[in-house]
């Protein structure tokens, strides 16, 4: 269906796709990249960026997700001073896009904010043994903040233990990964820091 001139002026009025592209150049990622996290293909992501295409709402909200925004970024003109995120509305990015697999789950605490300069989760980790641990990296620094329980936390082939009160701050560019030891929840808050 071919969208009116009128339609095209108003859809290129919220610059989406510049958007999207000033959001994935701040984190220095690539469209490939990027593609990978939201599940979309780079030549579409390039499409979009370009204006060639305007994305539906579940595929900007997918990409929206990977930069932990909300939609209202790419439609809203104005950035409060100050964002609450209430419990209800927080966006629970869990490691696995099947649930029951997930090891941890990380709740967007600042989603809301485009211009961040850290990034906080309340996070909520599931007990698995060693072996099993899911190690990623990213850039930054990454600090951890025990509320409960006990959590192993894997970096360069060890695993630290970390009880309700201890904190950790790491160089998030090191290969590391996360479990719940014990039955006891175990829950943090996790920042991280391009």
């Amino acid at each position: 269906m071919a969208l009116t001139t009128t339609v095209v002026e108003g859809l290129d009025a919220y610059r989406i796709g510049p958007k999207i592209r000033e959001l994935r150049t701040r984190k220095r990622m690539g469209l490939v990249e990027l593609g990978a996290h939201a599940g979309l293909s780079a030549a579409l992501l390039s499409k979009i960026e370009r204006g060639k295409m305007y994305p539906t709402l579940p595929t900007l909200l997918r990409v929206s997700l990977v930069f932990s925004v909300g939609l209202d970024y790419f439609f809203a003109d104005d950035v409060p001073d100050v964002s609450v995120v209430r419990r209800r509305d927080r966006i629970r990015l869990p490691d696995n896009p099947r649930a029951d697999k997930a090891m941890y789950i990380f709740e967007s605490l600042d989603f809301p904010v485009t211009e961040r300069r850290f990034n906080a989760y309340y996070a909520e980790f599931r007990s698995v043994p060693v072996d099993d641990v899911r190690l990623h990296e990213h850039d930054g620094d990454e600090l951890i903040f025990v509320l409960e329980g006990t959590l192993g936390l894997y970096v360069r082939d060890q695993e630290t233990v970390l009880k309700d009160g201890d904190s950790v701050y790491f160089n998030a560019s090191l290969t590391h990964g996360y479990r719940r030891i014990g039955r006891k929840t175990c829950r943090a808050l996790v920042v991280t820091m391009p």
